[in-house]
């Protein structure tokens, strides 16, 4: 597990690869500012080696280019895809400032935002298909954030049957994680980030 902690977010992060491979496809990374929060998950396509050739361009890109915008990102990820087996993507920013946060996917990742003061959960929906270095279009959304909200984001080793009952029962990120992690079947790559934007 990995553990964020700042004065305006808290999260948790699992990475596991899949039964019998000693590397995951999925990755994951986080960038920490005081001004924002950006996490993304990749899920290579396969599993292995190949897969996680794909999902690794996710922490080349970020490192160095986490002041650039999310369609930038995005595009940025998808130009690093060409001649790769290609993976599903998602990213989010937080802007403290604004109390903002900005989503886009392509593929099968979840998201989740959950308002606590008003019981509702957020789940935009993502574009179909992968990144493969052709050229994409991107459905980038942006939302308000209330302080306290809870956020989820996981590739498709995790399976939740209702996230919205499990986020409201678990109220806080560590717990969220613990209550997921229980019910996890590790017959694929599976990655979850849990966390809450405190301010």
């Amino acid at each position: 597990m990995e553990e964020i902690r700042h004065e305006n977010v808290e999260a948790y992060a699992y990475n596991a690869a899949k039964k019998g491979n000693y590397e995951s496809g999925d990755s994951y990374f986080t960038v920490l500012t005081d001004e924002y929060f950006i996490c993304s998950v990749a899920d290579g396509l396969g599993s292995g080696p190949v897969a996680r050739e794909s999902s690794q361009v996710i922490p080349q890109i970020l490192k160095e280019y986490h002041h650039e915008t999310i369609d930038q990102l995005m595009n940025r990820f998808n130009g690093l895809m060409l001649q790769k087996r290609g993976a599903a993507v998602a990213i989010f920013k937080v802007d403290f400032k604004k109390r903002t946060l900005e989503y886009s996917c392509v593929g099968n990742i979840r998201f989740y935002l959950y308002r606590r003061e008003t019981d509702e959960v957020i789940y935009p929906l993502p574009v179909m298909g992968y990144l493969s270095g052709r050229p994409q279009k991107l459905k980038t959304q942006l939302y308000t954030y209330l302080e306290n909200d809870l956020f989820l984001i996981h590739s498709d080793g995790v399976d939740l049957r209702n996230p919205k009952a499990m986020m409201r029962k678990a109220g806080a990120p560590r717990r969220l994680y613990e209550d997921i992690l229980a019910s996890i079947q590790t017959g694929d790559d599976a990655t979850l980030i849990s966390g809450s934007l405190l301010h």
